[in-house]
């Protein structure tokens, strides 16, 4: 019985206490994540099933990523203006339909267009879901659920790369289709098992970009983040170049990338209720710091052996970040601009993903020996701080007064 007992607590602990329309929301992203196998493979499909170069393979990737940094603010007005459900569900929609049609366009302008629509649609739920969980979730549970949210999204994106990179083998077409299914799932799942939680605005509160863009910490923390961001995604784009560089095959990096899957899905759902313990600055902070020794330690490692131990001590990092930042952003915006905060927060995330590549792979041409330190420095530099503003972001998630 004691046995019984101590388990079930230990389940409680894990993911008890959290509202029903928050496990749909679990589930769908789980699901979405699942079909997510055109984005990893899309390179391959410009150059080997559409014939286009590298040059215009590179300038249509490029306006994805412009849509992208067009998606987060765009989405972040429309979950706070028509409602989080209607923009997670619209957005989904969104997708699938502009995913079929990429499947089937073979001229150069239509894949340019498709792939701006595409980087603009295929990410409009974040701010959405982001603002589901903030208006479901009490404040002492919001690490929990966006940490398991984390954990939903990679699980699910892990299996997507095997199963996507299997598939691809009967063509490609069979991806996007794939990729469209399951982002309708995802919308049916939001449109007929989550109620609209947007919360009523009275009319003196002020509701536009402007005002998220006068809140100073909110600023500070977005740069912060964006900081990280320039190091965290340096996995995915300047360390396969320099392994390869060094004379390792393209399976090293991808054994190197299966530690930092293996451990997320491992690890991280026994240290998201523990960690929720803590001050979330101080925690996000210390994964900064982890993830930024991480890369730092790139620079003294030859060997495939080598550089999967040093993305096991940047992963550890990224799974002290699970579910903080989501949670900080929750405490700082006022509940009727949820969204927008939201939105700007994935914007830094978008900014990341455009300008990780053009700086990483520059600072590789041009001084290989200091690439890997560099980094490492931002990422303490951002570590520095989120501790800085740290003591703001505990005054701004102070329940108020009686």
């Amino acid at each position: 019985m004691t046995t019984v007992i101590s388990r079930t607590g230990f389940i409680q602990s894990k993911v008890g206490g959290l509202p029903r329309p928050f496990w749909v929301l679990f589930g769908g992203s789980f699901v979405n994540r699942l079909g997510t196998m055109v984005e990893p493979f899309i390179g391959i499909y410009l150059t080997q099933a559409r014939g286009v170069s590298l040059a215009t393979a590179g300038l249509v990737m490029t306006m994805f990523g412009v849509g992208s940094l067009l998606s987060q603010p765009i989405a972040g007005w429309l979950a706070d203006r028509l409602g989080r459900r209607v923009t997670l569900t619209g957005g989904m929609v969104a997708t699938a339909v502009t995913m079929v049609a990429l499947g089937y366009t073979t001229s150069v302008p239509g894949l340019v267009v498709g792939m701006l629509v595409l980087g603009i649609v295929v990410d409009a739920y974040r701010p959405a879901s982001q603002a589901i969980v903030a208006d479901l979730v009490p404040p002492e549970d919001r690490p929990r659920a966006f940490g398991l949210l984390f954990w939903a999204i990679n699980l699910g994106f892990s299996v997507a790369m095997v199963a996507g990179g299997w598939l691809a083998r009967s063509g490609f077409t069979v991806l996007f289709w794939v990729d469209a299914v399951t982002c309708l799932i995802f919308g049916l799942l939001v449109w007929r098992a989550i109620p609209e939680t947007r919360p009523a605005r009275e009319d003196a509160e002020p509701g536009g970009f402007a005002d998220v863009l006068r809140d100073r910490l909110m600023l500070v923390f977005v740069l912060g983040n964006l900081a990280y961001a320039l190091v965290y995604l340096q996995g995915y784009s300047t360390l396969p170049l320099a392994m390869t560089g060094q004379g390792l095959s393209t399976s090293a990096y991808g054994m190197a990338m299966a530690v930092n899957g293996l451990l997320i899905v491992l690890v991280q759902p026994l240290t998201n209720a523990w960690l929720a313990r803590f001050d979330p600055s101080r925690v996000l902070a210390a994964g900064f710091a982890l993830v930024g020794l991480g890369f730092a330690l790139t620079s003294l490692v030859s060997s495939a052996a080598g550089h999967a131990t040093t993305v096991a001590v940047w992963t550890l990092g990224e799974v002290l970040t699970a579910g903080i930042p989501g949670a900080i952003v929750a405490a700082l915006a006022p509940p009727h601009l949820r969204g927008r905060y939201s939105g700007l927060y994935g914007l830094s995330w978008s900014a990341g993903a455009l300008l990780a590549p053009l700086v990483g792979t520059r600072l590789l041409a041009a001084a290989p020996g200091l690439v890997w330190p560099l980094f490492g420095g931002l990422g303490l530099l951002a570590a520095a701080g989120q501790l800085l503003i740290g003591r703001a972001v505990r005054r701004r998630s102070a329940p108020p007064l009686p």
